[in-house]
């Protein structure tokens, strides 16, 4: 598993979708560890284009365009992170980067 990554997960908490796209965005190093749970960000099909959404889609193994939201971050179980999607490329990893510090105004 790798940061920038997609999985689907099935049942989501707190979802009311059977499943939903999630991108992991914590750090390699807490991803490589014993630790159980890793921090994603959700994917949905429609954004707001605020600074702390990402647009993603097919491209990055997605069905249809996407917006990754950067506001909503959960804990997610790494056994949960089974059925890989794709991931993100260079320049989109650099921009969830940067929606990721303005959610934490961070800027």
């Amino acid at each position: 598993m790798r940061r920038g990554e997609f999985y689907r997960v099935r049942r989501p908490h707190g979802d009311k979708r059977d499943s939903r796209v999630y991108v992991v965005v914590s750090r390699q190093v807490l991803i490589d560890s014993r630790f159980a749970t890793v921090v994603c960000a959700p994917i949905y099909s429609r954004g707001d284009g605020l600074s702390t959404q990402v647009p993603v889609g097919p491209d990055q193994g997605l069905k249809h365009d996407s917006w990754i939201m950067c506001d909503n971050l959960v804990s997610v179980q790494k056994a949960r992170l089974t059925d890989y999607v794709g991931s993100l490329t260079g320049a989109l990893a650099s921009q969830l980067n940067r929606a990721l510090r303005s959610a934490f105004d961070l800027l």
